[in-house]
């Protein structure tokens, strides 16, 4: 059986404390990210927001934010996709006023952060997907390699280490981010 949107809505009503995700016809529970990994989102998504909301760019959301992205498929709007993730942020032009439910849109930037459990590929099959259909950058956050991975497409994958500098000059021209302010830092 494959299920729906609407399906999923449903069982959300019925388990508001589930992350669910509906691929190809499938529903996806997700546990909770370890701590790490949504300390830094949660960074990535301030550092953004710093820049995003003084200049009302657009509007920068996280793991919660469910995208209702395009049938793959023509006329099969009942195999559409809801996915979410880790960080994105879509520009004013695109959603001038938010909504209150999913958003039918793929966001300009979206941002996979490897949780503990996580697998590289599937993480970097979910970008592809966005980027196929539309989005302007991906990006992979890896705690346990210390890398940032800025996709685009049709373009070899960049990858950045501390002591560079993360930029997004087709999305947030001037906006800039050193690498190692992701890291959540040790207090003494």
């Amino acid at each position: 059986m494959s299920l729906t949107i609407t399906d999923l809505e449903q069982l959300q009503t019925e388990h508001p404390e589930w992350q669910m995700e509906l691929v190809e016809g499938k529903i996806i529970v997700s546990p909770p990210s370890d701590y790490e990994s949504e300390e830094i989102g949660t960074r990535l998504i301030t550092f953004l927001n710093n820049w995003v909301m003084s200049r009302k760019l657009g509007r920068v959301t996280g793991s919660g934010a469910g995208f209702i992205l395009p049938s793959i498929e023509k006329d099969d709007s009942e195999k559409r996709n809801l996915r979410a993730p880790d960080v994105s942020f879509v520009k004013a032009e695109r959603l001038k006023k938010t909504k209150r439910d999913f958003v039918e849109l793929v966001p300009d930037l979206m941002v996979e952060i490897k949780s503990k459990s996580d697998r590289i590929k599937p993480l970097e099959e979910k970008i592809q997907l966005f980027l196929e259909l539309g989005s302007v950058v991906g990006i992979l956050i890896d705690p346990d390699n210390l890398t940032v991975t800025v996709y685009r497409l049709n373009q070899a994958p960049v990858v950045l280490h501390n002591g560079d500098t993360l930029t997004l000059p087709d999305l947030l021209p001037g906006w800039e981010l050193a690498v190692s302010e992701l890291w959540p830092p040790e207090f003494e």
